[in-house]
């Protein structure tokens, strides 16, 4: 009887507290890394890593003066000497290590052995990223943080035409920074997340500075929400038609004011122009403007010979403002849920121009190699094997051959309809996009008092 109470006086606790661990790992990962997979990983990290970086063949063979100085103290074999190793440094999310790499490795060699390093250490993800020439830093990620996302507190955003609106894998957060990258192509299927994206790319810009202007083929259920900080809306073919000539005659016209300030003659074509307007005073330069395309596929179809022509020309000025917007401050955000070839005259020039491109869920392998295979071709897979069950997940990638996934945090569009709500009066006047400018609705509060009738 003794030894029964004994056992559950001793396993009780024991039960109760790997039950609460399983709880915790299930359902609060972060609470879970804090407490005990943080501890657990750096433990495994410090008493393993000579071993582990020996068996991934990153250590060197020593110097001969470190050989003999060993030789003559210890009298015992010289082992191959790893990258020294910085302090451990915790995070919310995992750990951060910084390595001196030894003479003759570079940090693609670290990188090639990440994979080992993830299983080695028991943790969900490590990545590496250069510091400086011979210092590279260890990212270990303790669990997967796109499960349930969290925005990191600093993100990085704050700053002019930066917006921050994802996670990275890594768990830094991802930045659309339109001065970086000013134009973009954003794919998805229905119900992928594509549409999450575009929301929190409009409400961080609505607070700037900035004239936002939209292309919503589809009667504009998608950007119509958005109305009250919008300086321009395009909810048909026929509206877009008229929008896209605008802009490029406010293109044309900002080059003329860059020409007019630096003295450039009046017949000088506009590709040779190699200044923009950030080179212009703060008191004459315009406003920049972010023009957002969703379904950009309609904008292709035809129907008869006089929409082939119309499609020729809204093609052209869409090429147009890729080509010669990012000088003038004008900057594309297209979206759609198919794009390839098949669309027609000057698709795959329009996507040339696309330098950022993201990816999300697509129907089709030909989507994600649109969408990556020129610049990331590695990335292709990746985005063909996003689940249906994680909308917002997408791959992205730039002209630099990078990609990496992200996963876009949840955003109702009544909360980006209020936020946008909220900034209507930061929308800037430009009489260019006047005649486009968004009818918005009078909201009328409602009374709470009931009226009686009057007695005689």
């Amino acid at each position: 009887m003794s030894d029964l109470m004994t056992l559950i006086e001793v396993g009780g606790p024991v039960a109760g507290l790997g039950a609460g661990a399983a709880y915790l790992r299930a359902r609060h990962p972060a609470a879970y890394w804090s407490t005990v997979g943080m501890p657990a990983s750096a433990v495994r990290l410090v008493g393993s890593y000579g071993s582990v970086m020996d068996s991934c063949g990153l250590t060197v063979e020593p110097s001969r003066l470190r050989a003999l100085a060993v030789r003559a103290a210890t009298r015992r074999e010289v082992r191959p000497v790893p990258p020294r190793r910085g302090l451990l440094r915790p995070t919310s999310t995992g750990l951060r290590i910084r390595l001196r790499l030894a003479p003759g490795q570079e940090p693609a060699d670290v990188a090639a052995s990440a994979e080992r390093l993830r299983h080695a250490w028991g943790v969900h993800g490590v990545y590496v990223e250069p510091v400086k020439p011979g210092v590279v830093e260890l990212r270990l990620v303790g669990f997967d943080v796109l499960r349930r996302v969290r925005m990191p507190r600093k993100a990085g955003g704050g700053g002019f035409l930066r917006v921050p609106v994802a996670l990275r894998e890594d768990a830094t957060a991802f930045v659309r920074d339109f001065l970086a990258i000013p134009h973009e192509l954003v794919l998805g299927a229905t119900l992928s997340g594509k549409s999450m994206y575009l929301r929190h790319l409009i409400t961080g810009l609505a607070a700037q500075p900035v004239a936002l202007a939209g292309i919503d083929c589809k009667r504009g259920v998608e950007l119509a929400p958005f109305a009250p900080r919008l300086s321009a809306l395009a909810t048909d073919p026929g509206q877009a038609a008229e929008l896209l000539p605008a802009l490029v005659q406010e293109m044309e016209d900002r080059y003329d004011l860059i020409r007019a300030r630096q003295g450039i003659a009046p017949s000088t074509p506009d590709e040779e122009i190699t200044s923009d307007v950030w080179g212009l005073p703060e008191s004459e330069r315009p406003v920049p403007i972010v023009l957002f395309v969703d379904e950009v596929a309609e904008l292709f179809l035809v129907a008869s010979r006089k929409d082939e022509e119309r499609r020729d020309e809204m093609v052209t000025q869409l090429i147009r403002l890729a080509q010669l917007g990012r000088a003038a401050g004008i900057y594309l955000e297209v979206c759609g849920q198919r794009f390839g070839a098949e669309l027609g005259k000057g698709a795959t020039m329009l996507r040339a121009q696309l330098s950022g491109r993201v990816c999300h869920r697509v129907n089709d392998e030909p989507s994600a190699k649109m969408a990556l295979g020129d610049i990331a071709p590695e990335a292709v897979g990746a985005a063909c094997t996003i689940a249906p069950e994680r909308p917002g997940l997408a791959v992205v990638g730039d002209t630099s051959g990078g990609w990496s996934r992200i996963r876009t945090p949840y955003l109702s569009p009544a909360a980006a309809a209020a936020r946008c709500q909220e900034t209507a009066h930061l929308a800037p006047d430009l009489p260019a996009l006047q005649p486009f400018r968004p009818a918005v609705p009078v909201v009328r509060p409602v009374s709470l008092t009931k009226t009686r009738p009057a007695t005689a």
